[in-house]
Order: C-alpha cells, then structure tokens, then sequence
C-alpha cells in the first residue's frame, strides 16, 4: 500500500513519460487518491470521460463548432435542417487558464479510444511541456501503469499478428 500513501512512484513516472496508460481494479477508487496525490505535488487537474471525444486535440484544446441534433421536421429556409453551428469552448479549458501549474488531464474509459486518437494524445503531451495525461485503458486485479506509447506498441502489433 505504500503507493497510495504517497503516489511517488506514479508521480516520477508522469514525470518521465508524460503520457499514462493505468489499468485500476473496477470497484474504483483510485484515481481520486492519486488526483489528490498529485494535486498536493503541484498539479492542476481535470477529470473526463473519453466517450464522445472525437478529435481529441480539438475537442480538448481548441474552439470548435458543434451542430445541434437533428430534431425532425424544421424550415430549409434558414440553414436547412442542419441546424446552426454553435462555437463551443474547449472541454480543458479550465487547465489553460493558468499557465505557471502543472496540469494533468484524467481520462476515462479510454478503451474506446482508437490508435489515431491515443497517437494524437502523445503528440499533445509532447507539444506543451507542462501538461500530463493519464487514460485508464481497462480493469485490472492491481492498479499498474505503462507509458502509453509501450501501450500502443503492445496492444496494436498483438492484433497485426
């Protein structure tokens, strides 16, 4: 148990990789003793769900239009039945608004999530110096973590072969 007291060993591995991939036991639990863990080490964090996410570096970290849902029957005079793009604010907004922290972005069932999207996920990390992320991939019996380039490595050449 001494990771959870301290959350040491986790903190020097984000440190390093930047970029997690953490398989928990599914009764939970511990992402809140970790996200402590690391918000007493100085970190600013946000916690999602990876469901939905779509372009990852859009949806977290740009300006992006989003159209309403298809509702039936509507006027094609204005729009047609597309509906009107609304301008949404970026989901990890809140992490960006101050720039002096170090920031951790926790996602959730990160399973859904295709290779493109976890590739494009590194190449964020490695973009902005102080922002880490961690995804949880799946359950597991024990918590453990892997880079998630060794992840992407594992998972996807298993099903090539």
């Amino acid at each position: 148990m001494p990771l959870l007291l301290t959350g040491k060993k986790f903190h020097n591995d984000l440190k390093t990789n930047k970029c997690l991939a953490i398989f928990a036991p599914l009764e939970g639990g511990y992402e809140t003793r970790l996200l402590r863990r690391m918000r007493a080490k100085g970190f600013k964090t946000f916690i999602t769900s990876a469901r939905g996410l779509g372009d990852p570096e859009v949806f977290l970290l740009k300006l992006h239009g989003v159209r309403p849902p298809h509702l039936g029957h509507q006027s094609v005079g204005r729009n047609g039945a597309l509906g009107e793009v609304q301008q949404v604010i970026p989901q990890a907004s809140e992490l960006f608004n101050e720039n002096d922290k170090n920031k951790l972005l926790w996602l959730l069932e990160g399973q859904v999530l295709s290779q493109s999207e976890l590739e494009s996920l590194i190449e964020i990390c490695t973009l902005d110096n102080k922002l880490t992320i961690v995804i949880e991939m799946g359950g597991s019996r024990k918590l453990e973590w892997k880079p998630l380039s060794d992840y992407i490595l594992d998972e996807f050449e298993s099903e090539i072969v």
